[in-house]
């Protein structure tokens, strides 16, 4: 006669069934997805029939050694090259799961002032989490190549100031390090690739004798800002977006301002913000920026994570990375723990970055082995998770690789990826978030599943 399986349990299977199809039909719980249906047999043991794996146990094998088997062959495994032993990023899962809007706020060198990586990753995780809007824009562009996916920018007539790089500056350069400072009739503009965006805000210094400035949409006045105070502090002014408008005009009108950027929001979804500053390194964030200022700018944008991402600089110059490195990063993660003590933090190693060999080989420069190991120390020292691009995209000789494929993935200088190869960083970066996600999922699942089987 064949096996039955007990009514007790059969109902338990079902109630299981229905906890996992639930959030398939019930739309308020689609965030709580934790599998697939077509999906469910790979995390399910059903004790029907015994497998091939089972028969070459033997015919000794005990239901005991047979269960303990199948135990270890369905265990979910840790995501591949996404290392968080302490839970670092169950703040970042949570805010996915609760779908009322998440803010990633992610901090990097040349490859995302282009909005390179950054972009990709930010398209998978709103296509599959919702669209919160662009996020945050410079004011102007720092740089020719500056740039954000689904915006056009024109500017005119700024003074520019980027931390780390300008001589005589305070470090009060707002969330993206980089301030302008501009007369009556200085403008910026922003066309907005999509005409949904719902809200506007503008960054600015409030200043004694500061002047003012006005925003349009579309040609039509939203409003006329006062840049002036008593302290030199922090200002934000927001704005609805009529419906449809697109093309999001700024001007001075009176007096000098300082301002720092544009942050445009369609509700809740996933806000991905990309801060990249060309030839940065670490220490933009461990002592470059005043403390009081960026934490103001950190508490009030209130990302749910924030990814450092530095090291590619740093690398070329191997004294540095082996005898000031590592304090850096720390007192980088200190500065953002100290503001956002809540929030995820997640260390990303910088990439692979080649160079030509006497024999006329790509090789892998040797401080970058060496500096992705330093990183992942830090992150487990410092309860912060780490994510190991160096070995997600093919560890040494990834750009020799990346350099002689077709289409080409990565530039002439063996270090910065072509838009291909961005793209296959952003979505590793992704992809191992998203499975760390999954898994955060079952964990909160695990608890209700005992409910059930104790009924």
């Amino acid at each position: 006669m064949a096996n039955r399986i007990p009514i007790q349990t059969a109902l338990t299977l079902v109630t299981f069934g229905g906890l996992l199809m639930l959030p398939q039909v019930f739309t308020p719980l689609k965030n709580f997805k934790s599998l697939e249906p077509r999906k469910v047999a790979t995390v399910l043991d059903f004790p029907l029939r015994q497998t091939a794996e089972d028969a070459a146990a033997g015919p000794l094998a005990s239901p005991a050694n047979l269960s303990e088997m199948r135990a270890k062959r369905l265990v979910a495994t840790a995501p591949r090259n996404l290392s968080d032993p302490t839970r670092a990023l169950d703040h970042f899962y949570e805010a996915l799961l609760r779908g009322q809007g998440v803010h990633i706020v992610h901090y990097g060198d040349s490859p995302t002032t282009a909005d390179l990586i950054t972009a990709d990753a930010r398209s998978l995780f709103q296509r599959e989490f919702g669209d919160g809007g662009v996020g945050f824009v410079l004011l102007a562009r720092p740089w020719a190549w500056y740039g954000r996916r689904g915006v056009e920018m024109s500017a005119s007539n700024w003074k520019i100031e980027i931390t780390g790089v300008n001589e005589s500056q305070d470090g009060r350069n707002g969330l993206g390090a980089v301030s302008f400072r501009g007369a009556t009739g200085a403008a910026a503009h922003w066309k907005l690739k999509d005409p949904t965006h719902r809200s506007v805000e503008i960054a600015y210094m409030s200043e004694p004798q500061g002047g003012e400035f006005t925003l349009e949409a579309d040609g039509r006045l939203l409003g006329t800002v006062q840049a002036s105070g008593d302290l030199s502090e922090s200002g934000f002014a927001s704005f609805e977006i009529p419906a449809g408008a697109a093309a999001i005009a700024l001007q001075v009108t009176r007096g000098s301002v300082r301002l720092y950027g544009a942050d445009f929001r369609k509700g809740s979804g996933v806000v991905y913000s990309s801060l990249g500053i060309n030839g940065a390194n670490v220490t933009l964030l461990s002592s470059a920026l005043n403390q009081s200022h960026w934490f103001d700018q950190l508490r009030h944008y209130k990302p749910d994570l924030v990814i450092i991402n530095y090291g590619t600089n740093e690398s070329g110059f191997p004294g540095f990375v082996d005898a000031n490195w590592s304090r850096e990063m720390r007192k980088a993660v200190a500065r953002v723990r100290a503001a956002l003590p809540d929030t995820s933090i997640l260390l990303m190693s910088p990439m692979d970055r080649g160079k030509r060999a006497t024999s006329g080989e790509i090789d892998t420069l040797p401080s970058i082995p060496r500096l992705v190991q330093l990183e992942s120390g830090i992150a487990a020292d410092s309860n912060a998770a780490f994510f190991n691009t160096f070995e997600a995209m093919g560890g040494p000789g990834t750009m020799a690789r990346w350099y002689t494929s077709e289409p080409r993935l990565v530039g002439a200088d063996y270090i910065h990826p072509l838009p291909a190869g961005a793209k296959i960083v952003g979505e590793l970066l992704f992809t191992a978030l998203r499975q760390g996600f999954n898994q955060y999922k079952l964990q909160e699942l695990k608890p209700k599943l005992a409910e059930v089987r104790q009924r």
